[in-house]
This record gives structure tokens, C-alpha cells and sequence, in this order.
């Protein structure tokens, strides 16, 4: 049975168990998941997708307009058997007939918020986030490149470089290997500890950055952050990135099966506390599932969710002027980190006898 066909069988299911007769899927992540890695979206920023599943226990509908219509057919479209339903990119009564005909006299559940349908969106999220066998070869590609392509940009970075200049490094190498970069920030000198979001701006590196990706290929999104500093690190910053990948250990090695969420973030507020920075968790989100979404959810104090064999997870915790970021992907063993860079400084870190390697800051020549 195909990727495809799985996945199919779990909306089945779940047409089945909530007593509908019919789900529309239409955001991005969604389409991207169902049609196996296609691209819905037009503008990378989209949430909503450009065509929409309308899924029976019977048939599989696609419902787009004829500006995207040929594309998707050709080049993005993995499901056999899809009935295409297209109406003008003017018109959206057309659009709003063809919902309306597949919908008559049928019980809908939508992944959003449409009048008449029942918003399902969290449970249609829960069949996104074991990954198939063959998902889970195309995340680890994905996050091999992205580990790789990371490490390549910050080895060639010369102090004088704006912001801008190595984002377009990076987009350049993420582009080379057919990567979307959805999410890349910049940050350099003071402007690492200044913003946990820092979009890359015209200021010139003088000593110290950071960069943060998220690169999006077969729909699936992996994010890893790498930190670089020319010259010798200061004690304090020493101090706080051991603090860092600390925390990230317990977040990783806390990242199995059946863990549920809240009391994964509770092992590493404690690990936050014991390194002498009891509040930074606040002052940033840490993370959680990932997949189709940079991440499905951000794990929250109490948050009973669990997680799941096969799931892609990104922690990122953060204390002022150092972060630490992967993916993993859990396993029955240790949860397994896709976004690996080569020759790159390790730091090893003992949690619960066991020893991981998180990532260093990278120190380059003046």
C-alpha cells in the first residue's frame, strides 16, 4: 500500500469514527500531506492552499482554479483516481457552487472554520503526525541537507558580512538542493541576545551570529538553528550555551513514545533551573512536533498531549545570546537527530546515563 493510500485509509477512518460523510481539507500542510509531498501554496507564507481535498468514503476530489489547475495535475498530484473540479480564478461563486454541490445532504468535517462544516482541525492535524516509512526517508534526506547546508554557510562567513548578504548565502544553498527556506533568521553580535526572532537586517558581523532554519521540501519542514564567532568565546557565553545544549539534551532524550508533552517541557525547566536560569524558558516558545508545520503545537505547561512513534519533533530552547536546535524523529530507542552537521564541534552531554552530542559554537579566523 502507497503513502497515498495510508493516508487515505486514515481519513476513512475517521469519517467512520466522528459519523461524517465527508472532510474538506483546505490549509497548506494538509494538502502538502495528502498528496504526498505536493506544493498547494502559490506565496511560501501560505496557510491556505491553492487546492482543496474534498475526501468521501468513496472518491477523492480536488477543487482549485484554472491558473493552478495544470500544474498541480502535472507536477504535484500523487493520489490515482482524483476527480478535478476547477472553476475560474474570478470567480468565486463558481467556487462556492462546487462546495456547496459536493457538501448536499452530507455531514462535512473541515480542518477550518467554514459555516456549516464541523472544524475537525486538530483530529485531521493527530493523522499528519506518524510519519510513513517513506515519509520518514525523505525527512531524513531533507534534514541531512539542511544540517549540511547550515554548517557549509557558516564556515564561509568573513567578518564585514550583513545580515542580508548571508541569508542570501544560505537561501542560495538551501535553493541548490531544491529547499525552500520558509523561516530564516539572522542575528549577529548584539543583536543575538537582543531578539529571539531576528529577522536578518543590513548590520555587518563583527564577531559573533546565529542563524535559524526552517527549510520545507516534500511539504515536510526541518528546523535547525548553528551559532559562529570569530576568535575565542568569552566565559559567560561559554556558560550559557553549555546551559543551552543541556536543556536540549533533556528535551531530546525526554522525546520518546507515549512522553507526553508537558511533562517533557518539565524536565527541562528543570534543567533551565539547575543551570542557574530558572525564567528564560518564558521568554521564548521551546518548540514541540513538527511535520507539515514547522511545528503541529508548542508544548505548554500541563499539555497532556502524547507523542507517537515516527514523529518528527524540533525543540529549540533558547537562553539570552546562545540556542540550541534540531529535528529529531522518535523511535522505539533514542529519538534520532535528521539534521546532523558534519566536522562540526560537539559538546557531550550525560542525561539519565545516557551521552548525547549537541552542537557548539563553530570558532572561525579573523
Amino acid at each position: 500500500m502507497g503513502s497515498a493510500d495510508v493516508k487515505l485509509n486514515k481519513i476513512r477512518s475517521l469519517l467512520e469514527s466522528e459519523n461524517l460523510d465527508a472532510v474538506l481539507l483546505t490549509i497548506q500542510p494538509n494538502y502538502s500531506w495528502l498528496s504526498d509531498g505536493g506544493r498547494g501554496h502559490v506565496s511560501v507564507a501560505s496557510e491556505g492552499s491553492a487546492a482543496w481535498f474534498f475526501v468521501t468514503d468513496s472518491d477523492v476530489f480536488l477543487i482549485t482554479d484554472n491558473i493552478e489547475a495544470q500544474r498541480i495535475q502535472d507536477e504535484e498530484l500523487n493520489i490515482s483516481g482524483v476527480k478535478v473540479k476547477i472553476h475560474p480564478w474570478y470567480d468565486d461563486d463558481k467556487k462556492d457552487k462546487i462546495i456547496q454541490d459536493l457538501c448536499r445532504d452530507k455531514k462535512v468535517g473541515c480542518d477550518s472554520a467554514i459555516d456549516g462544516m464541523e472544524n475537525i482541525s486538530g483530529k485531521i492535524a493527530e493523522l499528519r503526525y506518524t510519519l510513513t516509512p517513506e515519509e520518514v526517508v525523505r525527512y531524513k534526506e531533507l534534514g541531512k541537507h539542511c544540517g549540511e547546508a547550515i554548517g557549509k554557510v557558516c564556515k564561509m562567513i568573513k567578518p564585514g558580512m550583513s545580515e542580508f548578504e548571508i541569508a542570501g548565502i544560505m537561501s542560495s544553498e538551501l535553493y541548490s538542493r531544491s529547499i525552500n527556506p520558509i523561516v530564516l533568521l539572522i542575528a549577529v553580535d548584539e543583536r543575538v541576545s537582543l531578539y529571539r526572532h531576528p529577522l536578518p537586517t543590513d548590520k555587518k558581523v563583527n564577531e559573533y551570529g546565529m542563524i535559524v532554519v526552517c527549510g520545507r521540501k516534500y511539504g515536510l519542514i526541518a528546523s535547525v538553528t548553528r551559532l559562529f564567532h570569530f576568535g575565542p568565546l568569552s566565559d559567560e557565553l561559554k556558560k550559557k550555551h553549555q546551559a543551552a545544549v543541556e536543556v536540549d539534551t533533556a528535551f531530546i532524550a525526554e522525546s520518546r513514545p507515549g512522553a507526553i508533552t508537558g511533562e517533557i517541557l518539565a524536565a527541562s525547566q528543570k534543567v533551565y533551573a539547575d543551570n542557574g536560569y530558572p525564567d528564560e524558558w518564558t521568554f521564548h516558545h521551546q518548540g514541540g512536533p513538527a511535520g507539515y508545520g514547522a511545528r503541529d503545537y508548542r508544548a505548554i505547561p500541563g499539555l497532556t498531549s502524547k507523542l507517537v512513534k515516527s514523529q518528527a519533533v524540533a525543540w529549540n530552547p533558547s537562553i539570552k545570546g546562545t540556542k540550541s536546535e534540531d529535528t529529531i524523529i522518535t523511535t522505539d530507542d533514542k529519538p534520532e537527530i535528521i539534521t546532523s552537521t558534519p566536522d562540526w564541534p560537539m559538546i557531550s552531554v550525560s542525561y539519565k546515563d545516557e551521552t548525547w552530542k549537541r552542537p557548539d559554537i563553530l570558532i572561525l579566523d579573523k
